[in-house]
């Protein structure tokens, strides 16, 4: 036992003496992970971090106990307008569906169960419109007070501790004035947050980011933000030409110009370590294919989204099915032929294994933690690696 752990277990241990009434008690059993949390957090100890992306899609399919593999809950999420509030119609007589969910109260027993579980909840704001996002830098200041205008009731009232950015804008190149007003923008929602005491600040942002001249400037935002989740995955998407790994652990040089080691080895260079975090897919891509073999070519529009769940249940109902390994990406996969067309398809997926190895990269780096999308994708064992992972005290 190391003395850290050694300490908090005598502390800890001495306090119950003393605090026997509260533990026992009826109110204050429900704060008693609090204390501790906040005596971990004395001692300069803290458990690993582990975000799960719960997608209002999925919430249907959000049936475990994740309290004991989460510590944060991550709602995805509302869309953000061009001038920075919060997009509540799709049309005249439709709701945004993001908005929907969270105001229906569909989602209200999830978010209690997670704060009696101690997990912190955060809300995620989301835009990828190339011309909206233009437009909501173009007036930093001003767009990111409507923003925290309109979201700080929501976070208030259900209880988020933490707000999460979620822009993507993929152009290659972006301007150096895109590149200051963003950085201008999320300096804006920090101070925004800071007056009204709104918690936490998180950003999403692409591996691709900290090698290519995008809308993001990682080193320009970094001291604006609590945490930087790298989207580590679809290295190969829907549209790809070829199949292949979609969160290749290593194989940069081999197999592919850039994989996730490389981008958490550029990343631990510009940022603290503490603030990043690993973004791990639960899901992977299943293609038609030209040929039975790895990076076979694709056939167009064939490529469709399967979570972990649907390829579990793939591999327990196909006879002929069995997962190999691609060795240099540490990625499961499986070929098949469809018994009814005679179609060749490849599927890239996610299991135990590989997140057993995302977990190796992000011990290796000693990095804040993971980021899991998304809650609901998951079968029945993939998520198991993560209770060591999250009840080791750093």
């Amino acid at each position: 036992m190391s003395f850290k752990n050694f300490l908090l277990a005598l502390v800890i241990f001495l306090m119950g003496f003393g605090l026997a009434y509260f533990f026992f008690n009826q109110s204050t059993q429900k704060s008693s992970p609090k204390i501790l949390k906040n005596l971990v957090t004395s001692l300069g100890m803290r458990k690993n971090q582990i975000i799960g992306f719960l997608p209002y899609w999925l919430v249907d399919k959000a049936d475990k106990n994740y309290s004991q593999y989460l510590t944060n809950l991550t709602y995805f999420g509302l869309t953000i307008n061009p001038d920075g509030t919060i997009q509540k119609l799709l049309n005249p007589t439709e709701e945004e569906p993001g908005w929907y969910s969270l105001r229906s109260g569909r989602l209200k027993g999830l978010f209690s169960s997670a704060k009696e579980n101690n997990l912190d909840l955060s809300l995620l704001v989301f835009s990828g419109n190339e011309e909206a996002i233009a437009s909501l830098i173009s007036n930093p200041a001003s767009h990111a007070a409507n923003l925290i205008n309109d979201v700080a009731p929501l976070m208030q009232e259900d209880g988020f501790n933490e707000l999460n950015l979620d822009i993507e804008s993929f152009k290659p190149d972006a301007s150096d004035s895109a590149r200051d007003n963003f950085a201008d923008f999320v300096r804006s929602v920090r101070e925004k947050m800071d007056e009204k005491k709104l918690g936490a600040l998180t950003i999403d942002v692409s591996p691709t980011d900290l090698v290519k001249k995008r809308m993001i400037d990682v080193t320009r935002i970094a001291e604006y933000v609590d945490r930087v989740v790298f989207m580590a995955y679809d290295y190969h998407f829907l549209g790809s030409f070829v199949t292949g790994a979609v969160s290749p652990s290593s194989g940069a040089g081999i197999d592919a110009e850039f994989d996730v080691e490389t981008g958490l080895q550029k990343a631990v260079e510009i940022l603290p370590r503490e603030k990043i975090f690993l973004g791990i897919p639960l899901y992977g891509y299943e293609w038609e294919t030209i040929e039975n073999k790895p990076r076979s070519a694709i056939l167009p529009g064939s490529g469709l989204v399967i979570s972990n769940r649907r390829a579990e249940e793939l591999l327990n109902s196909c006879a002929t099915c069995s997962a190999l390994l691609d060795e240099s990406a540490k990625e499961p996969y499986l070929i098949y032929e469809d018994q009814t067309t005679g179609t060749v398809h490849q599927v890239f997926f996610p299991d135990e294994s590989f997140i057993k190895e995302k977990l190796k990269l992000v011990q290796t780096y000693e990095i804040g933690g993971v980021a899991l999308w998304a809650i609901g994708y998951e079968g029945n064992n993939i998520l198991e690696p993560l209770i060591d992972y999250k009840n080791t005290l750093e």
